[in-house]
């Protein structure tokens, strides 16, 4: 097995799900899988394991690349049911992409760092479209453990988003990092 294989393998069903939650659609959540894969490979050198985790960078590229696909596709239908409507109404504006930008940027570092417990069941949750119950299993506690750990995890990208440090939480807050 060559290396693009191995980490097709070992990170695809990541890229698929968050891909087919956001999509709702299996062949659309399949394409855009393939699409992050081949950009990732190519553009392996952007990766920076000190910026972040490789789960989190895909999931960050798999979430661009759905938006992507969502905005054509609706510019795409508008166009077809409206064709003498300007398309420049439907497009992007290129601070709007880099706002967008900013904002993914953002949330990857975000989520990079709270702590490993609470990004491990965030991921787990919204990426991998895992229940509570499994992710509880998984990770050998209680329900209500991860439970308190994704609504920590939610918190902390909150208080990271809003510009306050991670490192001020509460005593019953790092009870669970």
């Amino acid at each position: 097995m060559d290396a693009f294989e191995q980490f097709y393998e070992q990170y695809s069903s990541l890229v698929f799900h968050i891909a087919l939650k956001m999509m709702n659609d299996r062949m659309e959540a399949e394409d855009i899988c393939h699409d992050v894969f081949l950009e990732a490979f190519r553009k392996a050198e952007q990766f920076d394991s000190k910026r972040g985790s490789l789960e989190a960078w895909l999931a960050v590229k798999t979430r661009s690349r759905c938006l992507d696909r969502m905005r054509r596709q609706k510019r795409t239908i508008c166009e077809d049911a409206w064709t003498d409507m300007p398309t420049a109404i439907e497009s992007i504006t290129p601070e709007e992409r880099v706002i967008r930008r900013l904002d993914e940027e953002h949330l990857y570092e975000a989520i990079q760092q709270i702590p490993k417990t609470q990004r491990d069941t965030l991921i787990g949750f919204y990426y991998k479209s895992q229940t509570q119950q499994q992710i509880a299993q998984k990770m050998n506690y209680p329900l209500g453990t991860v439970k308190s750990l994704i609504r920590y995890g939610i918190q902390n990208i909150r208080k990271h988003w809003n510009g306050n440090p991670l490192g001020s939480a509460s005593k019953e807050e790092r009870k669970h990092e």
